[in-house]
């Protein structure tokens, strides 16, 4: 049976930012923040065997491109990959221990879950995440990680349970709305997306190809518009098994050196848009705002 703990529940922003939107005000005046992000899976996925790639990473380190990578059990099972992320400079992201169900789990079950993710991850890479996505559990799993790092006496910087905009912003925490506002630290939210993602090459509605094309032509529009508006921030979201294939790496790569030549762009990490943002937009609980 689904348990919703209510208590922790955030409530859905329908406004936003508004009409006027935001500007992140990017290092070195930077007119678009780019977040390249591998989701690292391979071996953590349902598998009769537990009982239930480098070809992106080498693409072209001569542009100096630096993206978060994630999974807990694919990196245990690959750890030269997962240092070899760290050594070249890649942030290291939360995203789950495996590729299961456990819609079921109890408040306490979901706290482990949470908690032996990031130790184990920590130990595999020998770096502790920041920033996380898990992109699944129950309806408690995103509320409880700030809880549970808290509990464990870390950071967390931000959170990418969102696909609703293209600039991050803060969100209250219900928890914290009777502690003295100077005592609040409210949650980062740095938005995901799917419009992006590569898995839309497996998708029946998704890219219209299986060469890379539709891909390649779909990020470039993306950036185009983001970089016209300025001020904001563009995912890419990538799995290894999907845009590691030659055809679609290379697409992959057109659009990376498409980029390259433009003035104006930060390519960085997921943790390093959240460490600007904290520094230039510190948080402000809604109830302290003036209107």
């Amino acid at each position: 049976m689904v348990h919703v703990e209510e208590s922790i529940q955030i409530a859905r922003d329908f406004e936003g930012f508004g009409e006027s939107s935001q500007d992140c005000k990017w290092p070195n005046n930077a007119r678009i923040a780019v977040s390249f992000v591998l989701n690292y899976e391979e071996g953590g996925e349902r598998s009769y065997q537990d009982g239930d790639g480098f070809r992106y990473a080498d693409n072209d380190p001569t542009l100096g491109y630096k993206n978060s990578a994630n999974n807990l059990i694919a990196m245990e099972r690959n750890p030269k990959f997962a240092k070899a992320c760290v050594r070249e400079g890649h942030e290291i992201a939360a995203h789950g221990l495996r590729w299961l169900e456990f819609w079921n789990h109890s408040l306490e079950e979901d706290k482990k879950y949470i908690k032996d993710t990031f130790l184990d991850l920590e130990k595999t890479t020998g770096e502790m995440p920041v920033g996380f996505y898990f992109g699944r559990g129950t309806p408690n799993t995103h509320y409880l990680v700030p809880i549970v790092l808290k509990e464990m006496g870390l950071p967390l910087l931000y959170s990418s349970e969102c696909y609703n905009d293209d600039v991050p912003y803060w969100v209250d925490l219900p928890w914290e709305k009777d502690l003295p506002i100077a005592d609040r630290e409210g949650m980062l939210m740095i938005p995901y997306n799917y419009d992006c993602n590569d898995g839309k090459h497996l998708m029946s509605q998704g890219f219209s190809s299986a060469a890379g094309q539709s891909y390649e032509s779909y990020l470039k529009s993306t950036f185009d518009m983001l970089y016209r508006e300025g001020g904001k921030m563009m995912n890419i979201p990538m799995h290894s098994r999907i845009v590691g294939k030659a055809g679609r790496a290379e697409a992959l790569r057109n659009f990376m050196n498409y980029i390259a030549e433009k003035e104006g762009v930060w390519v960085t990490t997921r943790r390093d848009i959240a460490k600007h943002y904290r520094e230039t937009f510190p948080y402000e609980p809604q109830d302290d705002k003036t209107v």
